[in-house]
């Protein structure tokens, strides 16, 4: 079968691969869609922290069951997955959360993923289809990451969140937020995505930090209190250890983005508004379903973000182009 693999940074190639055979607590799927992420983005240029190579990417997916023994499913249904694969036994998987299990395996990061015809994965990862469309279904798990970061940060109705970094993982935390009840702050240094806050998401208040004194801007907004969260979904060191300074009094961080090198914290600044430091990683079943009803309920339109669409036999082409701001990407989406 056909697959695109990240052989090292800044090399993609075709490859014919065997297709997976039949075995037991696994199903196969037939990939229908891909979208790109950040984490895709960051393998190819070299930057993704915890990776090796040569790994096939790919883990926003949709597709069809080619074959399962899964009782609750059949085959031909569309289907996304929950691609972070647990050992179901660690601490992590004991206490509810197997999203940040010891031995997680995420599928296209640790393992190969879904740049493939066919797919081999647990049963318990596939996920039922709500009545949402292929494209809906590969959007469920990036948006998933989003508000599990908004779960974790137990936001309350009215509340200031800034969310810093308005890429695809930024525009979904944003949306979460806003459903939440919050007033959103989002802030990036891409007018192009500042005003898609605005003009597609209903965003009230925006920032770009290399035109406008952050600190003060957020004063104003917020009457003097600060945000009383902030979320990084940036994955920049300075913009994460910038970010420090923006949090209110008795306020909460949390980092969705993820950075190689030590964190810089000023410990009296941050002592003194007894704020909690939080990440969150990856999410759970319990995300994916608050996804797909907003999506079915009409609260999140997320095929807006899709500004390109690919053929498999294009992917490895346009891929390059799409790590330049400038081509106004937010999300890529792959088709089988």
């Amino acid at each position: 079968m056909r697959s695109i693999v990240c052989m090292g940074p800044g090399h993609l190639a075709y490859q014919e691969i065997n297709a997976p055979l039949p075995k037991d607590g696994f199903s196969i799927i037939q990939i229908k869609c891909i979208g790109i992420c950040g984490t895709d983005l960051h393998a190819y240029e070299g930057t993704q922290p915890y990776f090796s190579y040569p790994r096939i990417l790919g883990h926003e997916l949709s597709g069809v069951i080619f074959q399962t023994n899964n009782k609750q499913f059949r085959e031909g249904v569309a289907v996304t997955v929950l691609p972070y694969f647990n050992c179901g036994y660690c601490i992590a998987c004991r206490s509810g959360k197997p999203n940040c299990c010891a031995e997680l395996n995420v599928c296209g990061v640790h393992s190969d993923g879904g740049m493939v015809e066919y797919l081999q994965v647990p049963d318990e990862s596939l996920v039922q289809n709500n009545g949402l469309s292929f494209e809906e279904l590969a959007l469920v798990e990036p948006l998933a990451i989003g508000a599990h970061a908004v779960r974790r940060a137990e936001i309350k109705k009215g509340e200031f969140v800034l969310v810093v970094g308005a890429g695809p993982i930024g525009l979904g935390t944003i949306e979460f937020a806003r459903i939440a009840g919050a007033q959103v702050i989002a802030m990036d240094v891409e007018e192009k995505r500042l005003h898609f806050c605005l003009d597609k998401l209903g965003v009230q208040f925006v920032i770009n930090p290399s035109k406008t004194n952050v600190v003060q801007e957020l004063k104003t907004l917020t009457q003097g209190d600060m945000p009383i969260t902030v979320i990084d979904a940036t994955g920049n060191l300075n913009a994460i250890n910038d970010s420090f300074q923006y949090i209110a009094q008795g306020g909460r961080y949390v980092l969705v983005g993820l950075q190689k090198q030590p964190l810089l914290v000023n410990h009296p600044e941050f002592h003194k508004r007894e704020a909690t430091l939080m990440s969150s990683r990856n999410a759970t079943i319990i995300d994916f379903a608050h996804v797909m009803d907003c999506m079915k309920k009409k609260l999140i339109q997320p095929t807006t973000y899709i500004t390109h669409r690919v053929g498999f036999e294009e992917m490895v082409e346009q891929f390059t182009g799409w790590l330049n701001p400038a081509s106004g990407i937010i999300k890529a989406m792959v088709y089988m």
